[in-house]
């Protein structure tokens, strides 16, 4: 078995895989067949099977309500965490106890089920890669991502046949990224602002030990959250400039999965353009009209303003956790895709008065750090250290539903602490034990962990003497043991979070993983065949009815032969034929597409200047 060990930067949009080159010392990130780094985190449930990346991505408008985006924002939670946010995907999520489940493709699944499906897609990339085997990964999540929610990505892993040897915060893996060891002290500042959560660390750099000092943030803010209130701001303005088309044709986008998806990628599209120009014009076909929209950085900039305005308040609290103040900040390093809106890099200078590192591709800079992390674990470093924090209180309940907490919040870990505890009852025989996780003082306002029981001798109220211990290891997952001193009965537990899976489950879906493996392969295989085929027939039934007339009887016949047999392949299982087929079809309308080309060439310059110009080529 290889001693390999992989980074995976598993994110809300997009997801990627990389490792350390050995000749150089430095990481890269490994790309897809076609060269493409990133996969985008997307899983589409299709009648043929299951999809994920690109293809998937590409599924999104035709097939909303099966096709899942996002799922990082549903990790380890319940329904009530998430029903606020849920009205905005197009995909179901049913209301019940524990872990949210989606209803895709005529079946129940989980978020770490569908975080499987991308992590296996990157460990097939990684080992296509390497020519051998990956078994082992270093995973990044947000550093405010509680013990539910990393629970959920260790589940994710497994289910993908991964060993998930360590989770490091994505803040933390960004400075191993940026070489922020190589300073020989300093006080650092990460903002990482992704797709779906935003994160800040305060970590203290030295002599290679990186510690964390404070970590802050929002697990629902992110750029899916930029992209909604453009998409909500596109909505008005197509109900205000269309609306006779909208009474007329009985059409209400706001109820039309389709549509909505359409305007949510049109609106992250104008995202990223107005990131890098000044302005862009949207044009959108929709049933009965045609929307067009001429967008500036100063509209994108004054619609998600308080949207950045949300980050700066965890910024100022992760410094006066830290002990300091703005200008103590040595160093400031941008994370995320979302990083790239100018309005957010100004705010994030003025904030700390200093220009922030943006050397490094914010999409790739989280999955060099895992692939740094990665290096450290497997020897390749040795003068390195990541002590990493806790991002939330964990307690134990006490009389009253009142939280003991035993281990305070940016707490470095590893890390164990100890309390004793005693009975408010004569004869108490059984003690149950209930874990806390979260800020405020009573119970009921905290989240739950799990619960467990030990059972001691009967004694008089306040006799028994229970030493509870809490241990986080460094993945900041947490183990609790009670030991009752007298009698020597103890009870322990790796807590299992409320809304974690449990080994049955996970058992099931890696049993499912490698009974299904390669026909499952085989089914992806087809099915981006068959997506393929349905691209090229769309186009070829374009290119001929706007250009059938251009061309001789003979070459018409000959396309709409090669047409219906793509069809005829394209409704079959050879995956072979299928391809061949499309081939043909490209072949068959090569020269009507140069036809159409000229001619609309014409048409846009005149026939004059066009005959210039098609003289010269």
């Amino acid at each position: 078995m290889s001693s390999r060990i992989i980074g995976i930067d598993l994110g809300t949009t997009n997801s990627l895989v990389a490792y350390v080159d050995e000749a150089t010392g430095l990481p890269r990130v490994i790309p897809d067949a076609d060269g493409r780094p990133l996969l985008p985190s997307v899983v589409a449930f299709t009648p043929d099977g299951i999809v994920v990346g690109e293809p998937a991505r590409r599924q999104l408008a035709r097939r909303p309500a099966d096709t899942v985006y996002s799922v990082k924002r549903l990790m380890g939670r319940g329904f009530e965490d998430v029903k606020d946010e849920a009205r905005y995907l197009p995909f179901r999520i049913l209301a019940g106890e524990g872990l949210v489940r989606l209803a895709v493709g005529g079946r129940e699944v989980t978020p770490p089920e569908v975080s499987a499906v991308v992590l296996k897609a990157l460990k097939e990339r990684a080992e296509r890669h390497f020519g051998e085997s990956v078994e082992k990964a270093v995973v990044t999540v947000p550093a405010y991502f509680n013990d539910a929610q990393r629970q959920a990505t260790k589940d994710a892993g497994r289910i993908a046949g991964l060993d998930v040897v360590r989770i490091v915060n994505e803040p933390t893996a960004a400075s191993l990224a940026y070489g922020l060891h190589r300073l020989s002290e300093g006080v650092v500042a990460v903002y990482d602002l992704g797709g779906g959560t935003f994160d800040v660390s305060i970590l203290r750099v030295k002599d290679g030990v990186f510690e964390v000092l404070a970590t802050n943030g929002d697990t629902h803010l992110g750029g899916d959250d930029f992209d909604r209130v453009l998409a909500l701001w596109l909505l008005e303005d197509i109900a205000a400039r269309h609306h006779t088309e909208l009474d007329r044709d009985c059409v209400d986008l706001a109820r039309d999965p389709e549509a909505m998806q359409e305007l949510r990628l049109a609106a992250e599209a104008a995202k990223i353009r107005l990131s890098s120009e000044e302005r862009t014009t949207l044009t959108l076909p929709f049933a009965g009209f045609t929307y067009r929209r001429e967008m500036t950085r100063a509209d994108l900039e004054r619609l998600v303003e308080p949207l950045v305005r949300r980050t700066l308040g965890p910024c100022r609290r992760a410094l006066a956790d830290a002990g300091l103040s703005a200008a103590d900040i040595d160093e400031v390093v941008l994370v995320g895709g979302s990083t790239r809106v100018p309005l957010v890099r100004r705010r994030v200078q003025e904030l700390f008065g200093k220009t922030p590192h943006s050397q490094l591709n914010p999409d790739e800079v989280v999955a060099l750090g895992a692939a740094v992390q990665a290096h450290i674990l497997a020897g390749g470093i040795t003068n390195m250290l990541l002590l990493d924090v806790t991002p939330l209180s964990l307690g134990i309940e006490s009389l009253g539903g009142i939280v003991n907490v035993l281990i305070p919040r940016n707490t470095t870990i590893p890390t164990s602490a100890r309390e004793m505890f005693t009975t408010s009852a004569d004869g108490q025989t059984l003690v149950d034990l209930h874990v806390l996780q979260g800020e405020r003082e009573l119970a009921k306002d905290c989240r739950s962990l799990g619960r467990f029981e030990l059972r001691i001798d009967p004694m008089p109220a306040g006799m028994p003497k229970i030493e509870v211990t809490f241990l986080i290891d460094a993945n900041g997952i947490l183990q609790v043991q009670a030991k009752e001193q007298r009698s020597d009965k103890a009870a322990s537990i790796e807590v299992k979070p409320t809304y974690g899976l449990n080994e049955a489950e996970v058992g099931r879906m890696i049993e499912d993983s490698f009974t299904y493996a390669e026909a499952d392969v085989e089914t992806r295989m087809l099915i981006e065949a068959r997506n393929e085929a349905d691209t090229v027939l769309v186009h070829a039934g374009r290119a001929l009815k706007q250009g059938a007339h251009l061309v001789d009887v003979a070459e018409r016949a000959a396309i709409e032969t090669a047409v219906a047999a793509l069809r005829a392949a394209r409704s079959g299982d050879d995956r072979d034929r299928i391809h061949e087929a499309t081939t043909a079809v490209n072949r068959a309308t090569e020269h009507l597409a140069e036809v159409l080309m000229d001619a609309a060439l014409k048409g846009a310059l005149g026939s004059r200047r066009a005959t210039e110009i098609l003289g010269e080529r």
